[in-house]
C-alpha cells in the first residue's frame, strides 16, 4: 500500500510539475505575443514615417513646379490682357465710325416685294 500511496504521490508531483510547465509555456508564449505585437506596431509607425516623408517630398517637388506652372500662366494672362486692351484702344475709333454711320445714314427705300394697292 506504501508503494501505491509512493506511486500516487510521485503522479501528483508529476501532475503539478506539468502543470507548473503548462502555466510557464503560456506565460512565454503571453511574453512573445506581446513583444511581437511591440514589434510589428514599431516596424508599422516606422514604415508609416517613411512614406509619409517620401509624400511629403514628392509633394513639394509637385506644388514647386505648380508654382512655376502658376507664375508662367499668370505671365501669358497678363500678356493677353495687354494685348487685347492695346487692339482695343488701337480699333476702337474706327469701329465707333463704322457703327455710327450705320445708324446715323439711313436710306429709305421701297423694298422690292411691296406691292402698291391702287
Amino acid at each position: 500500500m506504501t508503494s501505491q500511496s509512493q506511486g500516487i504521490q510521485q503522479l501528483l508531483q508529476a501532475e503539478k510539475r506539468a502543470k507548473d510547465k503548462l502555466e510557464e509555456a503560456k506565460k512565454r508564449k503571453g511574453k512573445r505575443l506581446k513583444q511581437a505585437k511591440e514589434e510589428a506596431i514599431a516596424e508599422i509607425d516606422h514604415y508609416r514615417l517613411q512614406r509619409e516623408k517620401e509624400f511629403r517630398s514628392k509633394q513639394t517637388n509637385v506644388m514647386g513646379s505648380q508654382g512655376s506652372v502658376s507664375a508662367k500662366i499668370e505671365g501669358q494672362t497678363t500678356e493677353t490682357i495687354r494685348r487685347l486692351t492695346s487692339s482695343y484702344h488701337k480699333n476702337m475709333e474706327s469701329m465707333m465710325r463704322k457703327l455710327l454711320s450705320t445708324i446715323c445714314d439711313i436710306n429709305p427705300e421701297v423694298h422690292q416685294n411691296f406691292k402698291h394697292a391702287i
